[in-house]
């Protein structure tokens, strides 16, 4: 009885508390996303930015993945439709988390963030890539991020350094952010296997 109490209060303390690290304090891999579906994935692509009427995402893109089936193709117009003359998304906890609610994953133990991504053409550049940085009542315990990036047509694995990073609450798993002065012909983009280490 105890046993059966235990597991159960264990498994609302995981959907609940969120904790991504391994009960013996080694953290496991945690991923954000890894195949389209898969009962891996954590966060959700909900946070769209700025000039989010010119983005377009498949997150169940077929050719050419890094891994698996599947990545995430972007297309980003540079229409500037809301006027923002940018524009980004964020996958979040729970979804459309803009810290006005509690939610995220305590990610300690995790040194880095690693992904891959490609560009259709070469040359797009996204001008930064990160973890954290909402704010708000529930705010992000930490950020950190890498930029800019200048993609190429074959997949590279970027890495940000989370080294001495509070992780005990990130909302904002990841996110990147780019703008027309640096796309003037807009961008295609490919990511996929992003994870926590």
């Amino acid at each position: 009885m105890k046993a059966k109490l235990l597991v159960l209060v264990l498994a609302a303390f995981v959907s609940f508390g969120a904790v991504a690290y391994a009960a013996e304090g080694v953290f496991k891999t945690f991923p954000v996303y890894t195949d389209a579906k898969s009962p891996d994935n954590h966060y959700i692509p909900s946070g769209w930015m700025g000039d989010y009427g010119d983005i377009k995402m498949n997150d169940k893109y077929l050719t050419n993945p890094h891994g698996g089936s599947t990545s995430v193709q972007f297309i980003y117009t540079n229409k500037a439709t809301q006027g923002a003359r940018w524009a980004g998304i964020y996958w979040q906890n729970p979804p459309n988390n803009w810290g006005t609610r509690p939610g995220g994953y305590d990610l300690t133990g995790a040194t880095k963030l690693t992904f891959w991504v490609r560009g259709e053409k070469g040359g797009e550049r996204i001008e930064e890539f990160k973890i954290g940085g909402i704010t708000g009542e529930y705010a992000d315990s930490d950020v950190a991020g890498i930029g800019p990036v200048v993609l190429t047509t074959e997949w590279q694995q970027f890495t940000i350094d989370l080294s001495g990073k509070d992780l005990s609450s990130i909302s904002g798993g990841f996110c990147w952010a780019t703008n027309l002065d640096v796309n003037p012909e807009g961008a295609t983009f490919y990511i996929d296997d992003i994870k926590f280490e």
